[in-house]
């Protein structure tokens, strides 16, 4: 019997993903591997917007909280621990779903990228980050155009975090982040990417962070920093921590940190749109007012082989 096919729920922060994979999860007998690249640390709760202990308790989840705020967690790591448990999922006879907004670690999997285990190598990365500075920005972005255009098209002009990364292991390995690697591509996945209007995610994502404050996100933070955990740190560079840290530290006032927030994450929204976008093995579903059990009516009925992909309609504008 073949292995249960990869299903990919894919689409912006608060576009409701979670939801739709737990309701999916019970119609298709799955499991859920995260693909979200904040949601990996222990300790970051309530700005990761982890999946609640209902949602858990719903549908197994996995690669949630398996590294520590200071840990080296780089994509070949995920790569390596998400597909390990899919085979562990498969080996149940049960379908995995691939949950999340982080579009590298989704290729990362889908693809099978060669990404090389390589540590991070600090004197290089501040090197590389005072020829952006020098050169203006734009600077390693055009470089890694040159080197590997694959990646460079992959990653946006201003997120220098991954630029760097992409160059860095480029420099230390001679090999490009977008290579396909050892490993062998999933078969014949299932892609799907939700939508919905612009400016209604837009509401959504201010209701999100109005709960997230709420729920003490301040707090979260500050215990964060009071545990030693430096905000230079990947896992503090999220958005909800790098906003809220300079309020924590008396330096802004939370008016203007949340307003950092807000505008952040609906620039984070959109920069997914613009991954996913160009990925056409997505099938796009707009969401609109339908209930979470709706979608993933519609996402069970794409798992059958007389489901045509064009019938989903083409991904909405952000």
């Amino acid at each position: 019997m073949p292995p249960r096919p990869l299903l990919v729920v894919a689409g912006p922060t608060a576009v409701g993903k979670t939801a739709v994979a737990v309701a999916a999860a019970g119609r298709l007998d799955a499991e859920i591997v995260s693909a979200d690249s904040r949601t990996v640390y222990r300790g970051l709760e309530i700005g990761t917007a982890k999946p609640s202990r209902a949602d858990r308790a719903a549908a197994p989840y996995h690669l949630v909280d398996v590294a520590a705020p200071d840990d080296v967690f780089t994509v070949a790591d995920y790569q390596r621990l998400a597909r390990a448990a899919i085979v562990e999922i498969r080996s149940r006879g049960r379908v995995p779903i691939l949950l999340g907004g982080t579009g590298l670690y989704i290729r990362a999997v889908v693809d099978g990228l060669a990404i090389p285990a390589v540590a991070p190598d600090w004197p290089l990365r501040r090197h590389l980050e005072d020829e952006e500075r020098m050169g203006g920005a734009g600077t390693l972005h055009r470089r890694l155009a040159d080197v590997d255009p694959a990646a460079a098209s992959a990653i946006h002009p201003r997120n220098l975090r991954r630029i760097i990364r992409a160059l860095e292991v480029y420099q230390r390995t001679g090999t490009r982040l977008s290579a396909p690697g050892d490993a062998a591509p999933e078969a014949a996945p299932v892609m799907v990417a939700l939508t919905m209007d612009r400016a209604r995610l837009y509401e959504r994502i201010d209701r999100r962070i109005d709960e997230m404050l709420a729920a003490g996100l301040v707090d979260e933070v500050r215990r964060l920093l009071d545990a030693g955990y430096t905000p230079s740190l990947p896992a503090l560079q999220g958005l909800g921590y790098k906003e809220l840290v300079p309020h924590v530290r008396g330096e802004i006032g939370l008016a203007d940190a949340v307003a950092r927030l807000r505008l952040n994450t609906r620039r984070y929204a959109k920069r997914q749109w613009t991954w996913f976008r160009a990925d056409p093995r997505y099938r796009w579903i707009d969401v609109g007012d339908d209930a979470p059990e709706v979608v993933a009516d519609r996402i069970s009925a794409m798992m059958t082989p007389r489901r045509s992909a064009a019938s989903d309609g083409a991904p909405g504008r952000p």
